[in-house]
């Protein structure tokens, strides 16, 4: 908007907001820098229980909303108000020949889909009144036409567009364009989110509910994901990053409060989720210390206390800078313990105030607080050049009775015991994966291997602890006899793995002429 149509013709704001924070002080502040304040329903009922002067859209068309609402500013005299390009002597003369007021400036933010499709139970009926038509649809009329129009798409640009407005008369170019850009990235996401939710709806009849996992892959994939900041760098100096977040999730790491410490870093985010998910595997107190995405240690105890020390037993040495998961509140008691030791992070639900307090004095130390997603993922992503993969997230848990044992001796009570702990924690190492366990405590672990045998040797030789009697955990199959032979050397009595290699027999003899006992899961945890 120039200082030349602000002279020559009354200015006018259309609002129409589902998200009214803020909107009747903006709206004031609109109203004594001269707009003529154009609104719709809600909205409309909100500025005038604010005192102010309101003229209904359904004045400005002439024509009455309808349809419950569907239908009230879809209408030439909103949209060529919109986008009549001011330094155009023929916009403007039709816009007088049809008696079309040039609009301004535009407030909308959009109805509420992602808060409808996150609630439990919702139906199919429901979201759909929840898409918004009329919203998008001026947003991007009034984006297109930035030069002249400015488009507030969000409360928190109400101050400046205020300010702005009150200082200079009009808003810059430059802002325009940033909003402009702002809207365009809104409606972007807004239909993203509409995609993604609708995909995973089976039938369209208008009762059904949203299904808790969907029915095979989409067709199209929609990546949804608001930016929350840029972070200090990625993986390395050179590389620029941010965090995003899913609207939809409200849980997990991308979603974790930090209440202590230095800003997270992409690393820290990376081996957080990593601590996180494995912590989560346990149903009894368990804490889970990572380092570059792998465990160093992970066990469960009567207690938070326990379970980190003896964690920590396995690999004090990789576990200095590492990241810490637990899945209780953190407590005092261990609180106290994992201060005697650097460590970047610590991810729990909840920390005590006395764990807080013991952990106060040391600044750089992040306490991050995760909430659970309450369910998991609807698809594990990742990005490759010119495109993306997706997948189930691995969610299986193994229960005992689908053991099968294949060895002449069968596993002892004390066996069996660890050899389902190393089948939850061996989920969590980079392939070839490898881990040796005693029950509820990790011992050795060896990870991201080329050949199975040379995991088996690596955490054999950075085994801290004893590893007689311990069990072998292997995420695939063992393709030959060597694996076995290897972890029997060293102490092991049982081993618990996939099965289906084309040497199943020959491992199974080994193990037989070992006394090893082996059962077979009938899956894979590969974790590239």
């Amino acid at each position: 908007m120039s200082q030349s149509s602000v002279a020559s013709r009354p200015r006018l704001a259309l609002l129409s907001v589902s998200d009214k924070t803020g909107l009747a002080e903006f709206a004031r502040r609109l109203a004594r820098a001269g707009f003529e304040l154009v609104s719709t329903g809600g909205t409309a009922r909100t500025l005038r229980e604010a005192g102010l002067p309101v003229r209904d859209v359904a004045e400005l068309t002439g024509f009455p909303e309808m349809l419950d609402g569907r239908v009230k500013t879809l209408h030439p005299r909103v949209h060529g108000g919109l986008l009549a390009r001011r330094d155009q002597a023929e916009h403007m003369r039709q816009l007088a020949e049809q008696e079309i007021a040039p609009i301004d400036l535009v407030v909308v933010n959009l109805y509420p889909f992602a808060a409808t499709a996150a609630r439990a139970g919702v139906s199919l009926a429901e979201l759909i009144e929840n898409i918004d038509i009329g919203g998008p649809s001026m947003i991007r009329s009034a984006a297109k036409n930035f030069s002249a129009v400015t488009v507030v798409t969000a409360p928190e640009d109400y101050e400046r567009v205020a300010a702005e407005i009150e200082r200079h008369g009009e808003t810059s170019a430059a802002t325009r364009w940033e909003l402009a850009q702002k809207a365009f990235a809104r409606t972007a996401d807004y239909d993203a989110t509409i995609a993604a939710t609708l995909a995973r709806v089976e039938g369209g009849d208008g009762s059904r509910t949203l299904p808790a996992t969907a029915g095979g892959m989409p067709m199209a994939l929609s990546i949804h994901a608001a930016k929350t900041h840029d972070l200090r760098y990625g993986e390395n100096p050179h590389q620029r990053a941010a965090l995003y977040r899913d609207p939809a999730a409200r849980g997990g790491i991308a979603w974790a409060e930090c209440l202590q410490g230095k800003e997270l870093s992409f690393n820290n985010l990376v081996d957080l989720e990593a601590a996180w998910l494995l912590a989560q595997e346990f149903e009894e107190p368990a804490a889970a210390i990572i380092k570059h995405t792998n465990p160093a240690g992970c066990a469960t105890g009567v207690g938070l206390a326990e379970a980190y020390e003896k964690a920590l037993a396995c690999d004090p040495v990789s576990a200095f800078g590492g990241v810490i998961g637990v899945n209780r509140a953190l407590d005092g008691e261990a609180a106290g313990k994992m201060a005697a030791l650097f460590v970047e992070c610590i991810a729990a639900p909840e920390f005590t105030a006395e764990a807080r307090s013991v952990l106060a004095a040391k600044k750089n130390l992040r306490l991050v607080r995760v909430a659970p997603l309450g369910g998991a993922p609807e698809l594990a992503l990742r990005s490759i050049s010119g495109g993306w993969l997706a997948q189930d997230p691995d969610t299986h848990r193994l229960r005992a009775e689908d053991l099968k044992v294949v060895t002449r001796r069968a596993p002892s009570e004390e066996e069996r015991q660890a050899l389902m702990f190393a089948w939850k924690v061996v989920k969590h190492v980079k392939s070839n994966a490898i881990v040796f366990v005693k029950p509820g405590q990790t011992v050795a672990v060896g990870a991201g291997q080329m050949s199975r045998v040379d995991s088996v040797k690596i955490a054999a030789m950075k085994a801290q602890l004893p590893l007689a009697g311990s069990a072998v955990g292997s995420d695939a199959f063992f393709p030959f006899p060597d694996g076995v032979e290897e972890a029997a050397r060293h102490g092991a009595t049982a081993v618990i793995q996939p099965g289906g290699s084309v040497r199943d027999a020959e491992v199974i003899a080994a193990c037989d002429r070992l006394g090893l006992a082996m059962v077979f899961t009938g899956i894979r945890h590969f974790r590239h």
